[in-house]
């Protein structure tokens, strides 16, 4: 059975509403798409690096209950687990602090067995960071040979802009390493100061990876590919917390992509009417997220779909 394997980092989100700590959940973007794939039982596994400490053990029982596997997580005792502070603002959207503590040697992981056509998602700081660059590219590489699908997600925050220039060969190395890329306008704007979806596939994507999908907030989703282009409305909500939103949509696609059975080679000769039924799995877990303070798809909403012909 076909598997997901993502990598990227683990954080104990502490979510603030009104200048007061509301809840802390888990969190880390590649790991809340696990957690949601793990809900809906899809064969899913996480690398990672946490600590030896209270914090690490709440992380690494919380993925043991939604069913991702830990055996590649790399557990150091030299350091702490990293939290960050969410402050959400008036329309739930979250500013970061984060803090942490890391071993000055890093991601020393067992490597997961990789199958042909099985999915790699990958993205954030994390797969830029220059500690763990030449670690992460190791692994890409590796399950390229393989020949899975490389799911990048860039991620790029406001915390990072500033250092956009510097990082921008490890983001275009990234870019050519996938099969698929997803990204925010406010990705994009951080990284190219360009938010136009077209013109971004142009410029930036399209040279690298044909498959393209710019999520727009309210304004829908804009997808590209070999086959042509099309425009998806999404649903309007009000959001509860917009955190784990972006990560829930990569899990819908990813999930979708499954379903629907699409290996590396038909990936590639993908209609925009094959890519509907996938798109709209994001858009549905995306929403579905927003209308809760958690960072995933709920267990109950999951069941919906792992009962689905």
């Amino acid at each position: 059975m076909r598997k997901i394997i993502g990598i990227g980092e683990s954080i104990l989100d502490i979510i603030f509403k009104n200048q007061q700590p509301s809840h802390a959940v888990p969190g880390g973007s590649t790991f809340n798409t696990l957690i949601s794939l793990g809900r809906l039982g899809v064969p899913a596994t996480f690398i990672s690096e946490i600590g030896h400490d209270v914090v690490g053990d709440m992380i690494l029982d919380f993925m043991q209950k939604n069913h991702v596997a830990t055996e590649n997580l790399d557990i150091f005792y030299e350091g702490k687990t990293p939290i960050s502070l969410a402050f959400l603002d008036e329309n739930n959207e979250a500013k970061y602090l984060f803090y942490n503590q890391f071993p000055d040697d890093r991601l020393n992981f067992v490597w997961p067995r990789i199958d042909k056509d099985d999915i790699i998602v990958f993205g954030s700081y994390f797969a830029l960071n220059p500690a763990l660059r030449d670690r992460v590219c190791e692994f890409v590489e590796f399950a390229k040979e393989r020949k899975a699908i490389i799911y990048y997600d860039p991620n790029f925050r406001n915390a990072h802009a500033h250092e956009a220039v510097k990082l921008m060969p490890s983001v275009l190395e990234n870019l050519e390493y996938a099969d698929v890329v997803k990204g925010s306008t406010e990705d994009f704007n951080n990284l190219f100061h360009m938010t136009d979806p077209q013109k971004l596939y142009i410029d930036h994507i399209k040279f690298y990876c044909p498959n393209f999908i710019c999520t727009r907030g309210a304004a829908g989703v804009e997808l590209f590919c070999n086959q042509g282009n099309r425009h998806f409305d999404t649903t309007p909500v009000t959001p509860v917390s917009t955190i784990g939103a972006g990560d829930s949509f990569n899990a819908g696609v990813l999930f979708g992509l499954l379903k629907h059975d699409i290996t590396l080679d038909r990936l590639y000769t993908l209609t925009p009417d094959e890519w509907a039924p996938i798109i709209q799995y994001g858009m549905e877990f995306s929403a579905a997220v927003c209308l809760s303070m958690d960072n995933y798809i709920d267990p109950d909403f999951a069941a919906r779909y792992r009962t689905e012909d």
